[in-house]
């Protein structure tokens, strides 16, 4: 029996020991989407507990159990280094540092804009809703739409702790009974269409950021129809149910980082205001967790948490510590989450500059180095195809893969001039291939992709009446950075970067997810080659189409913020063309630009060249008007005629002081040049 006590003891000692060296990895394994809708009344132990043990044992398991160690290490790095900071801090160091965060503060403050009216709206479990449509008795019971990993589910699913990005097998163990659908984009984007059309009255430049979530601002609406923020939303909100037959939610704010947040305050089909005042600004943000915030993911979550950053709140008292732990780049990102600061300019996303360009296929293990560069080939072939839908060049080049353990490595080169041909890219990628063999002898390879960065266009310039070629978007803001690099304005400010950064921030953050359920996708595959059981009978309905390495291409093509940008600007594309084709039936006025006032005219010779005379006429005309007020000028000056003008407005002249026949000022006054 004592025996049989120590057993039961010595277990039960090696399950705390467990339980607290897997602790951050079961936080880990809830998945980025875990502040999703829905799942304020889940008991997040419990779904934590369920994938920990449904996934144990697997690559993916290992795979995040390997990076929650690494972080782990990290975290202590971090640790470490701020207690030798704050030993600095006590000796009376850190000042310039304190300083510094305090005059960022100061300067983002100075620039907070409260003018515009900013919306985010989302669209409450899309593609879930849209399949509702079809399928009424649907709306009672619990399902999900995606077959390996959950896309999305209704809010029947979210009770019980399911939720988008989560493994189709783990939702089951959750949710017995779940019902799953396969994808059908085609649906979705029709629908998608149809709640564009009614954003498109209220914001004609609205941003679309994926296919059921858009920003809008609408403070010229509201001044045009005399309405008041919410009585517009709302308004849109029934708008859009009519047309669409589908709810929406809706964030209010005074900048898009606060109106994507507030969004999700009263999901589904709610909005909410976050007032237009700095203290109530400040308010909310205080006691928000950093969670809640677009581009802070789970792992920066954590290493904040580590430092006592569990709100953005927390953030002021730690300002003197953040750029030597973490970067000046996450330095000023924190500040203006702290500050709840963001972007207030929203256009269309086709519009934006682009960064990269690039293209990845997920597919079984493969280590036969012949099939790895006929599967570079490929992508390279991809890669140019997109290269030249988005008519650009790469100055560098960069080569992803992912192994069949989960690690991913990437390698760039920037080659001696811009690359966009499919030739070129595998030419420049074969070696960075052959290095990573090198470095890992017989690597299985389950994912690879190839992006280009630092873009060049190749869209052709228009020319003016001279044939120079018109100065492109680009072209002025580059030329609007200083020689040193610093952008700046119209006036000569430094513009601060601050919008920039977030982009970074969220575009990481995105990324975070799509490789999340990446692997899911793959764990999913495992789980049902290891069970070697018959699919489910919702399995057997149509399956949505896989290209040729057993990827979801619709996915790929839709299902993320990415793949969204390319559909945009493929429908631009389309339309332009639709209006260029209708430009060239119609009667075309041809215009000739003036090279004086850059106005366009007739293209009809004699009229234009009298325009032309008639500008270089008025040009000559001031030019001798100035010269004679000059000379008017200098010569009372010389006579002593005017007197002298106050020091703040008189143009001083150089010359002989006045008392050796120049007409300066009076002896007594006189300074020194260097005065």
């Amino acid at each position: 029996m004592p025996r049989h006590n120590d057993d039961l003891a010595a277990k039960a000692e090696d399950a705390v020991v467990e339980a607290s060296q897997h602790h951050t990895l079961k936080y880990h394994l809830l998945g980025p989407s875990l502040t999703k809708p829905g799942q304020d009344g889940v008991d997040q132990s419990k779904v934590s507990e369920i994938i920990y043990n449904a996934s144990k044992g697997s690559k993916y398991f290992t795979n995040e159990e390997n990076k929650d160690k690494s972080l782990t290490g990290k975290i202590d790095r971090i640790l470490s280094k701020k207690r030798e900071l704050q030993r600095l801090e006590a000796q009376g160091g850190l000042k310039n540092e304190l300083k510094a965060a305090n005059t960022c503060i100061e300067e983002l403050e100075y620039a907070r804009d409260l003018s515009q009216t900013i919306v985010h709206v989302d669209c409450d479990a899309f593609y879930a809703a849209v399949e509702e449509l079809d399928r009424p008795e649907l709306k009672d019971v619990p399902f999900a739409v995606g077959m390996g990993v959950l896309t999305t589910c209704n809010y029947h699913a979210r009770k019980f702790g399911c939720r988008s990005g989560m493994a189709g097998f783990v939702a089951d163990k959750l949710c017995p009974g779940l019902i799953h659908l396969p994808l059908n984009f085609e649906k979705y984007t029709a629908k998608a269409r149809e709640v564009r059309a009614v954003l498109q009255l209220y914001d004609p430049r609205f941003e679309s950021a994926s296919m059921d979530e858009a920003y809008l601002n609408i403070t010229s609406y509201c001044a045009a129809h005399s309405l008041a923020p919410e009585e517009c939303v709302s308004q849109l909100r029934a708008q859009v149910f009519e047309a669409a037959k589908i709810t929406i939610s809706a964030g209010i704010a005074a900048n898009a980082k606060l109106a994507k947040i507030c969004s999700n305050k009263n999901k589904p089909n709610g909005q909410f205001l976050l007032p237009s005042n700095r203290p109530e600004i400040m308010a909310f943000m205080r006691d928000l967790p950093t969670r809640k915030v677009n581009g802070i993911g789970r792992v920066f979550e954590r290493e904040l948490d580590a430092i006592g950053v569990k709100t953005c709140g927390d953030i002021y008292a730690q300002r003197m510590y953040l750029s030597r732990l973490f970067g000046d780049k996450t330095f000023q990102f924190l500040m203006g989450v702290y500050l709840g600061l963001g972007r207030t300019d929203v256009r269309p996303v086709e519009e934006v500059e682009r960064k990269s360009v690039g293209t990845e296929s997920t597919f079984h293990d493969i280590s036969d180095p012949t099939e790895l560069r006929e599967k570079l080939r490929w992508t390279a072939e991809e890669l140019e195809k997109d290269l030249k839908r988005t008519e650009y060049k790469g100055r560098t080049l960069v080569l992803k893969i992912k192994l069949h353990t989960y690690e991913v490595f990437s390698r760039q080169v920037q080659p001696p001039k811009a690359v966009g041909t499919a030739e070129e890219l595998y030419r420049y990628a074969a070696p960075m291939l052959a290095k990573l063999e090198r470095e890992s002898p017989g690597m299985k390879l389950r994912l690879m992709g190839l992006r280009c960065t630092h873009l060049v266009s190749t869209k052709k310039a228009e020319v003016d009446f001279f044939g120079r070629a018109r100065r492109t978007s680009r072209q002025d803001s580059e030329e609007a950075k200083g020689s040193d690099g610093i952008e700046v304005d119209e006036e000569g400010w430094q513009k601060w970067p601050s919008a920039d950064i977030d982009d970074d921030f969220e575009d990481a953050a995105k990324q975070e997810r799509e490789e999340e359920r990446d692997e899911l996708e793959r764990l999913s595959q495992q789980h049902q080659e290891d069970q070697e059981q018959e699919p489910p009978w919702n399995a057997q309905q149509p399956a949505s189409k896989y290209d040729p390495d057993g990827a979801p291409s619709d996915y790929r093509r839709y299902g993320n913020g990415f793949a969204w940008r390319s559909i945009l600007e493929e429908e631009a594309a389309v339309a332009k063309a639709a209006e260029d084709e209708a430009k060239k039936a119609e009667p075309r006025i041809q215009t000739w630009d003036c090279p004086i006032c850059s106005a366009p005219q007739a293209a009809e010779e004699r009229t234009f060249n009298e325009h032309i005379d008639g500008c270089l006429s008025r040009r000559t005309i001031k030019e001798i008007v100035s010269n004679a007020d000059d000379d008017v000028l200098s010569s009372n000056t010389a006579k002593g005629v005017l007197k002298a003008a106050p020091s703040i407005t008189a143009k001083r002249k150089r010359g002989r002081p006045a008392g050796k026949g120049g007409g300066g000022q009076e002896p007594e006054r006189k300074k020194a040049f260097f005065a």
